[in-house]
């Protein structure tokens, strides 16, 4: 009778039983907790390990980090529920719960944008690492502005006026900033369109050089003649930019002229002297050779080659060489190069 009397107690609008039973059921849901939670993240753990998955550890971390603290927190939130509690404490318990529940959503979602954005494969090298780490900045910036707004608006704070202000901030800053603000989203744009990478050698406009470092704001080139040319992305992605590293051959196009004293036989060999010549030559292939034109003072023939490498030097030998080896060809087929030349006629004056 005694312990009937002792049960019955009321503190704080519960009894003794009611405070019993809320314990006893608090540390049930607990340890049903901690044991399916061990039992399941050790057969993800398994099979992780026997099968390799992809998102294994992913899956492990997630659990240990986000799910299990959910679960016990709402197990907490439901064992509330069987005491009976004033609306202060009740409104301070709903509150905590729905902060709660957005913290862990907002960093659920913030580990989960970090890791799809690095398992992506967005690029290789240093500004590929950077693209990452700003774009996993500016998810996580979002998820956590709008679990601030989910809270202050679940818990009765009139966020109409604070959106509002936000807006006509962030317009405030976008007009301050926006020269910065054009080079980080070009700078995107080179990341994600890759008109040019890292080693690449580009013109764009007056600009030319060989890119060396792709930042937020500039790109760094080093020029022909060993300077540094540091340019906005802005200029870089608002020119017409040749990027001739992607060139797998390049066409070399050319003219050259014969004396018109020339006879037609020898006019005849020169294609093929030049076909030889180009079919000789290693990293070239011929294309074409044509008499295309009668000049003011020449024979003119229009030859076409094209050289199998993008590398510049390489280009060069390559044209170094058929040039030696057409002069040659001519000296020995016996044909003369033209060059401007003119003829005057003088008349004989007549003698009065």
């Amino acid at each position: 009778m005694r312990s009937m009397n002792f049960l019955d107690l009321v503190f704080w609008n519960n009894t003794i039983l009611d405070y019993i039973i809320f314990i006893g059921a608090l540390i049930l849901g607990f340890v049903l907790i901690f044991v399916l939670g061990r039992v399941v993240l050790r057969q993800i753990a398994a099979r992780n390990e026997k099968e390799q998955t992809k998102y294994g550890d992913f899956m492990l971390a997630a659990i240990k980090r986000y799910l299990l603290p959910t679960a016990y927190f709402t197990v907490f939130y439901y064992c509330t529920r069987l005491l009976t509690m004033d609306d202060k404490i009740s409104n301070i318990v709903g509150a905590l719960t729905t902060l709660f529940a957005i913290v862990m959503g907002a960093m659920f979602l913030s580990t989960l944008t970090a890791y799809a954005f690095g398992k992506m494969n967005l690029g290789k090298g240093e500004s590929g690492a950077l693209a990452v780490k700003w774009l996993v900045r500016f998810a996580k910036g979002g998820i956590w502005v709008i679990a601030l707004i989910l809270f202050l608006d679940n818990i009765g704070v009139k966020i109409t006026s604070l959106v509002t202000g936000l807006g006509i901030g962030g317009v405030a800053i976008a007009f301050a900033a926006q020269s910065v603000l054009t080079d980080i989203f070009c700078f995107f744009t080179i990341f994600f369109d890759k008109p040019f990478e890292l080693g690449d050698f580009i013109i764009a406009g007056d600009h030319m050089g060989t890119v060396e470092h792709i930042g937020l704001k500039t790109t760094r080139l080093r020029a022909l003649g060993g300077e540094q040319l540091i340019v906005s992305n802005a200029d870089l992605t608002g020119s017409r930019i040749r990027n001739y590293k992607t060139m797998e051959q390049r066409r070399v196009l050319f003219s050259l002229g014969v004396t018109y004293d020339t006879p037609a036989e020898k006019l005849k060999l020169i294609p093929d002297l030049i076909k030889s010549i180009v079919d000789d030559t290693q990293d070239a292939t011929f294309a074409r050779t044509n008499f295309a034109t009668f000049g003011a003072y020449s024979l003119n023939f229009e030859v076409v080659y094209y050289v199998l490498t993008a590398d510049y030097d390489r280009y060069m030998q390559i044209n170094e060489q058929i040039n030696l080896a057409i002069k040659e060809g001519f000296e020995q087929l016996g044909v003369s190069f033209a060059f401007p030349t003119s003829t005057v006629q003088v008349q004989p004056q007549e003698r009065i």
